[in-house]
């Protein structure tokens, strides 16, 4: 590697750093800061293609080499929370968490390094622009690939452009794959050099058109469609306990009834108070309701009045809820009766059976009970956290077992299940689940009109995670053309539109519950029928072009 100039070393570097800052770094995203996403790749691109110190076109193994680094310092950047999660809530020594927080990045790091093998491949075999038009291609094979194979596709590059009203219309045909696509293909334009003929203002046009995208990008992000155009034909309380979790707990335990206690009020009195918009963006105003149900006899101003809904929701939250436990179900009954809606609650499941030596399977999961309280339908997390509900190879990692004193060790669910009541049926997903476009979309495949998601971002604390993890879901909302409604322990709590606007929401690391308006959604996205068709498709492109570019040069 010692061929490669320093120059190329340093591109590597920069793009790994501009790569990072189109998504939240340590709180929302400003819409100027997503502009970057269009210059990210760049550097790397201009890497790929450079040459070494000998005037020749890089190597697979150079290509591989300058991708690995951007991936690493990319990774660093966008998942600098791991570091955290795992000594503040997980309680591991510091420099336990530092050295799985670089294992991780050293690990994902090597799908940055397939990329630069696939361009550097294209390089020697095609040659500069055919390698640069097969870019947005080899881009979205691999980001399919790192949800394939290591099945985390977090913040994949389409995701960065959630606000954008003109790119996400992709996302119903395509998924955020198809924005990646753009993006991509976008940054290998910018090296595009048009050789039909020489042209006396080439370049000036060339430049001229992308000022021009950048100034109509702009435009669009300020048409970002307003909140209050949104209709709603329902109403759902979403609640947000504002539990500490793992280490970071150092107060007194309260008990399982002081908690059903809590949780059943936040139910039947949600907040007056709501943000209309994402918590701490400038943008974002605080709003009060103004109660319109009259008073009672006998009441006076300072009586808490219950609200009526449709729906109530109880967050993912290390609260020790067993579906099981006769006082939880007696609890969740007496609040569906009382409210005379439907719940959906997160809890632990648990099944007895003789298939593992403890007797039973544990699961992260999400009951239903109807308006009338009866237990009619749970839903068992199918895709689980590595290092957070389970260990895997847990022989080479003993050390991560203290991360899972809170939490335990769970079993995947083994069915998508829906829940279906008084005409409406609810798809419900469980936090990490949320980063997976083509599980998600299989809920509205089965029918689902809305999408619940609860989730405990509190094992983030106030780092850049809540606010992808926001994004994410968001994405999720898009792909399907379905309203998410999000309770989580500490925060984003909220419902997002179809279209991914937040339109209501909690602020964050409080104890509170709101009353958010959403609607029923039928229709079936091409996304949701027929899931990664496009990045299946890209994956195809590439494969064919590396399988001639690995063939020996025809003359």
């Amino acid at each position: 590697m010692q061929r490669i100039p320093l120059r190329l070393w340093a591109l590597a570097v920069l793009s790994g750093a501009l790569q990072v800052l189109p998504f939240p770094i340590a709180g929302p995203t400003p819409l100027w800061r997503t502009l970057f996403c269009w210059i990210a790749l760049l550097p790397l691109l201009i890497a790929l293609l450079g040459n070494d110190k000998q005037g020749n076109a890089l190597t697979r193994g150079q290509g591989a080499a300058l991708g690995y680094l951007c991936g690493f310092v990319w990774y660093l950047g966008n998942c600098y929370w791991i570091y955290q999660t795992m000594y503040l809530y997980g309680g591991l020594p510091k420099y336990i968490a530092a050295g799985i927080l670089i294992l991780f990045c050293l690990y994902l790091g090597l799908y940055h390094a397939l990329f630069g093998t696939l361009i550097a491949s294209f390089r020697i075999r095609f040659g500069k622009q055919a390698a640069l038009l097969l870019v947005p291609f080899a881009w979205v094979a691999v980001e399919l690939a790192r949800a394939r194979i290591t099945g985390l596709p977090w913040d994949i590059l389409g995701v960065a452009q959630v606000d954008s009203p003109i790119l996400t219309r992709l996302a119903p045909i395509t998924g955020a794959y198809g924005i990646s696509f753009v993006i991509a293909g976008i940054n290998a334009l910018w090296l595009v050099r048009i050789r039909v003929r020489e042209r006396r203002y080439t370049r000036t046009a060339f430049t001229a058109a992308g000022v021009i995208f950048i100034v109509l990008y702009v435009a669009a992000l300020r048409q970002i469609e307003s909140p209050h155009d949104v209709p709603t034909t329902a109403h759902a309380t979403l609640v947000q306990e504002n539990l500490e979790v793992g280490a970071a707990n150092t107060g007194p335990e309260p008990s399982t009834q002081q908690l059903l206690e809590s949780f059943s009020y936040l139910s039947r009195f949600p907040s007056a108070k709501f943000l209309l918009g994402i918590p701490e963006l400038s943008s974002t105003q605080s709003v009060y309701l103004i109660r319109q149900h009259p008073l009672a006899e006998g009441e006076d101003s300072k009586t808490p009045v219950p609200m009526p809904t449709d729906l109530i929701v109880w967050p993912e939250s290390p609260a020790p809820f067993q579906e099981n436990d006769s006082q939880f179900r007696a609890a969740l009954s007496n609040l569906a009766r009382e409210a005379n809606a439907p719940i959906i609650a997160g809890n632990i499941g648990v099944d007895r059976t003789t298939d593992n030596a403890r007797g039973y399977n544990l699961f992260n999961s999400a009951s239903f009970v109807n308006a009338q309280g009866e237990f009619v339908g749970r839903y068992d997390k199918m895709h689980l956290v590595p290092f957070g509900e389970y260990v895997p190879f847990r022989q080479l990692f003993f050390f991560a077992n203290s991360l899972l004193n809170e939490v335990g060790t769970f079993d995947p669910g083994q069915h998508r299940t829906v829940f279906t009541t008084g005409g409406h049926t609810y798809g419900t997903f469980i936090c990490y689940e949320s980063i997976f476009g083509d599980e998600i979309r299989q809920f509205a495949q089965k029918g689902a009109e809305v999408l619940v998601n609860i989730s405990n971002d509190g094992w983030y604390g106030d780092t850049s995670a809540p606010w992808q993890h926001l994004n994410m879901v968001r994405m999720r909302a898009i792909e399907n053309h379905r309203w998410v409604l999000r309770s989580t322990n500490t925060g984003v709590t909220a419902s997002i539109t179809p279209y991914g606007r937040v339109i209501a929401a909690a602020p964050r690391h409080i104890r509170t519950s709101i009353r958010v308006g959403f609607a029923y959604e039928h229709d079936l996205t091409f996304y949701a029928a027929h899931g990664d068709l496009f990045a299946y498709a890209c994956a195809l492109v590439t494969t064919i072009a590396l399988a001639f570019s690995l063939r020996a040069k025809l003359p």
